[in-house]
């Protein structure tokens, strides 16, 4: 705590004339003379020549972190439009921001540039998780990463499919005898939820109801930042496969295949656990992701006027994937992720001194008109056009080397539960005009939970 509010006396001393060494970088930065020594065979460039519009102003008094958190849209598209473009700079929790709004300046910092931009929640979300593969960087982070990709790619997927679908329809076959609309948002959770806690600690939510609804509240508690008396990291320890030797509801396939106990196989660093690692796993925010793309599919697919779309997208694989990668660039769960300058470096040709964060917009990003036609219009076609194969230009889940480890199975339970949906339903929002405003945190979702009415479909398969 020294240290922090030492850098904030020094900062704000600066507001008052303090010729500190940073805030003449600062100030430079903001007037457009910040130069940087050029590496050897190349050409010495000044700031002025690569000024990064917009200012980062000075310590408290110039930060925008309200405003952004308010309405991140409002704030990045205000910005876009007045700098004429999509790298621009700001103070975001204080800190001077670079915010990459373009695929190119996502791909330079989450690709090109992995190893000069390190992840910087390390320090808060520690605290949460320990040193997980989120949250790690350098060597360490690679070597976790490595490790657990057996736990989410190829045949271990093939392991979870049966119970995804057996959670899918638990809880999506009756919807159709509700006599009200449905909160979507809300279900989705619910069923996503389960899916966590079946997958992650084999946990089945019918047979095990009580346990499961207390690591539900000790999850959703955990990740709200409240202190639980039981000590949340050390729950996931207490789980064991032996716990839970008769779980009919899971894969028939033994016990020693679930992920439960395949992650304690896995040889950990000193500094990190499997009990982290699955404490990680069961957040509550990962529910959250996975509603909230099911809520956007299903808003957008909702009412007679998308019947055709419903019908081609149940009837063609391909369309359905095109679906739900339109959802995904449109309404991206998560609005970005930080990163920081190890060293002095540029980005899209702009200087960025050491010591700046960069946070990546995912919606903004998305909308790019370079890459989009058309970027605000839902066009599922565009991506056997002229976006064809270029899914990687998204960066809902990260993107590069260090893009979330579990893409492929969130992409499985979203295909099982929307194909289980265009298979047994018609839907449309009941009442027709409702409040869709979006709010993009902690996920993107409507602020109001959409009400939805299913009908059976008379192409009931």
């Amino acid at each position: 705590m020294r240290g922090f509010w030492g850098q904030q006396c020094l900062m704000t001393a600066g507001v008052i004339g303090c010729r500190s060494r940073r805030r003449r970088r600062d100030s430079g930065l903001a007037r457009g003379r910040f130069s940087v020594r050029p590496a050897e065979g190349e050409n010495y460039c000044t700031m002025s020549q690569i000024r990064i519009p917009g200012t980062s102003g000075y310590a408290l008094m110039s930060d925008k972190s309200l405003e952004f958190y308010k309405d991140p849209m409002h704030f990045c598209n205000s910005r876009i439009h007045s700098y004429g473009s999509r790298v621009f700079q700001a103070r975001l929790l204080n800190k001077p921001t670079i915010f990459v709004c373009s695929v190119k300046g996502m791909k330079e910092l989450l690709c090109e540039q992995v190893n000069v931009f390190d992840t910087s929640y390390t320090t808060s979300m520690c605290k949460l998780f320990g040193d997980t593969v989120c949250f790690t960087n350098g060597e360490e982070a690679q070597l976790l990463r490595l490790s657990l990709m057996q736990l989410f790619r190829g045949k271990a997927i093939d392991t979870y499919a049966d119970y995804i679908n057996r959670v899918c329809v638990r809880n999506l076959k009756d919807l159709a005898l509700s006599s009200e609309p449905v909160a979507v948002y809300a279900m989705f959770k619910r069923l996503a939820t389960e899916l966590v806690l079946g997958i992650f600690l084999n946990v089945d939510a019918e047979e095990s109801a009580a346990l499961s609804k207390q690591i539900t509240q000790l999850s959703t508690q955990h990740w709200h930042g409240f202190v639980v008396p039981c000590h949340m990291p050390a729950v996931p320890s207490k789980i064991d496969v032996q716990y839970f030797p008769t779980n009919r509801h899971l894969p028939t396939q033994s016990l020693n295949s679930l992920l439960i106990s395949k992650i304690k196989t896995i040889p950990f660093p000193e500094n990190t656990s499997a009990a982290q690692h699955l404490l990680l796993f069961i957040s509550a925010l990962i529910p959250k992701a996975v509603a909230s793309l099911l809520t956007s599919f299903t808003v957008e697919l909702a009412g007679s006027d998308k019947t055709d779309l419903r019908k081609r997208a149940q009837e063609s694989e391909d369309y359905l994937n095109h679906v739900l990668l339109e959802v995904e660039r449109l309404w991206p769960s998560f609005i970005g992720g930080r990163r920081i300058a190890k060293q002095d470096t540029t980005l899209c040709g702009y200087v960025v001194p050491k010591g700046y964060l960069a946070l990546f917009v995912a919606f903004a990003v998305h909308r790019d008109p370079e890459i989009f036609d058309d970027p605000d219009e839902f066009q599922p076609e565009r991506w056997s056009g002229r976006n064809a194969g270029q899914e990687k230009l998204l960066c809902c889940f990260g993107n590069g080397s260090r893009n979330c480890i579990g893409i492929d199975l969130n992409n499985v339970i979203l295909k099982a539960t929307a194909g289980y949906l265009l298979n047994h339903y018609c839907w449309e929002l009941d009442p027709p005009n409702q409040n869709l405003e979006y709010k993009w945190l902690p996920v993107s979702r409507p602020a109001e939970d959409p009400k939805i009415k299913f009908t059976s479909c008379s192409s009931k398969t």
